[in-house]
């Protein structure tokens, strides 16, 4: 799959969300300008995420790209770490993830993710416009399909 049509329009979603979501910049302060890699291992490709150029910027590249910080680990644990299924801790020193370079940049983006409470699932149903509705069974089915985290779990109470 060509990569440029993935970095356009993963960008576009980062941008939704962070208008969605205005804590998610504010919250990462001085590290907004940071270049994070996000690396799942058990796919043949990285993300190369930039929050504050042009407002969200996600470069797709076969292979780690040059960055202030690296986030590696199984997809599962990427979007389990999002979707606050899973504590970023535990996945930290039980080696499932591995955070390399600018470690407290690692971290802010990890607390401004926490806060703003993302879903993916949610978020991409919301950048699929008038296919929302029809796209949150599919999310759903995705998910139970797969075992990956696709949406934030809902509370029990």
């Amino acid at each position: 799959m060509p990569l440029e049509p993935m970095s356009i329009a993963l960008s576009r979603l980062v941008r939704r969300m962070i208008r969605a979501h205005p804590g998610l910049l504010e919250r990462l302060g001085e590290h907004g300008n940071r270049r994070f890699a996000i690396d799942p291992t058990d796919l043949p490709l990285c993300l190369l995420i930039q929050p504050r150029a042009a407002r969200g910027t996600v470069r797709v590249y076969r292979h780690p790209p040059a960055s202030d910080a690296r986030i590696a680990g199984p997809l599962a644990a990427l979007l389990g770490l999002v979707h606050g299924t899973w504590d970023g801790d535990a996945l930290f020193f039980s080696r499932d993830l591995v955070v390399e370079g600018d470690t407290s940049a690692a971290l802010a983006l990890r607390n401004a993710i926490d806060d703003a409470e993302l879903d993916l699932g949610l978020e991409i149903s919301a950048f699929a416009g008038p296919f929302a509705r029809m796209l949150q069974p599919i999310i759903r089915f995705a998910e139970r399909r797969t075992g990956l985290p696709l949406r934030r779990m809902e509370d029990p109470e």
